[in-house]
């Protein structure tokens, strides 16, 4: 038996080629249409994570795979990073949802605002496995970030939902002050602290390269005032 595996976007009728290749090769054939998955299973290769293909080692049964997974996961959806080497969606983004989708129901709505004696404050940010969501007190920008524990948010909800309005989001009654510019981390530095280890070596290697230069210009000029062989010679048959 001899198994033909194609890949086509619609059914193709193989009839007419079965029998020119079961009177050639004098076996039974068949042809099997698999997709873009299975065909990257059969033809192997090493994922972007390091190790061998799902496909090509362990898995046999494959699941669709949508963006869903990834927004759920808050991974950005960029084409070229979550398509695999089949061109499709990795599979391998179906692994964790469900503990994603598990974890964000103890999470607080991004809808809700948080109202405290300061302002108002409003989701910006949330760590969906650590249980953190970061809130800023502007809507389109974020300003003044503050990041607690998501049941402090839960707490202030419902102390919002009586009427109530705490002194801060923090549960100590601090309140967090935080720029809402990103910290340079070359603030402190030069741009030009490379170039003056440079003068500074060059400074110390030139009282040595002027000394040296000294000593060729004096090589030179003794070499210059010795007198070629023979000369001394030459000057007294001209005297005689």
């Amino acid at each position: 038996k001899a198994i033909f595996y194609y890949i086509a976007d619609e059914r193709v009728d193989f009839r007419q080629l079965i029998k020119v290749l079961a009177e050639t090769f004098h076996v039974r054939i068949e042809m099997k249409q698999i997709g873009a998955r299975q065909e990257a299973g059969r033809i192997g290769g090493t994922g972007p994570c390091g190790r061998e293909l799902c496909c090509a080692t362990w898995m046999k049964n494959f699941v669709s795979v949508s963006t869903g997974a990834a927004r759920y996961q808050e991974i950005s959806l960029n084409p070229q990073k979550l398509a695999g080497m089949c061109a499709k969606l990795k599979c391998c983004l179906n692994y964790e949802v469900d503990n994603y989708i598990e974890a964000s129901r103890r999470l607080p709505s991004r809808e809700v605002v948080l109202e405290t004696q300061d302002g108002e404050y409003y989701l910006f940010k949330s760590d969906i496995l650590a249980g953190l969501v970061t809130y800023s007190s502007d809507k389109k920008v974020p300003a003044n970030l503050e990041t607690i524990t998501a049941k402090r948010a839960l707490d202030i909800i419902d102390m919002n939902r009586r009427g109530e309005k705490p002194m801060s989001l923090q549960s100590d009654g601090n309140i967090k002050e935080q720029s809402s510019h990103p910290a340079d981390l070359l603030a402190n530095e030069s741009l030009t602290r490379f170039d003056k280890s440079k003068k500074k070596r060059r400074s110390k290697n030139r009282p040595a390269r002027q000394a040296s230069a000294k000593g060729r210009g004096k090589a030179q000029a003794e070499k210059g005032q010795q007198k070629p062989h023979g000369a001394e010679k030459q000057e007294k048959a001209d005297k005689q």
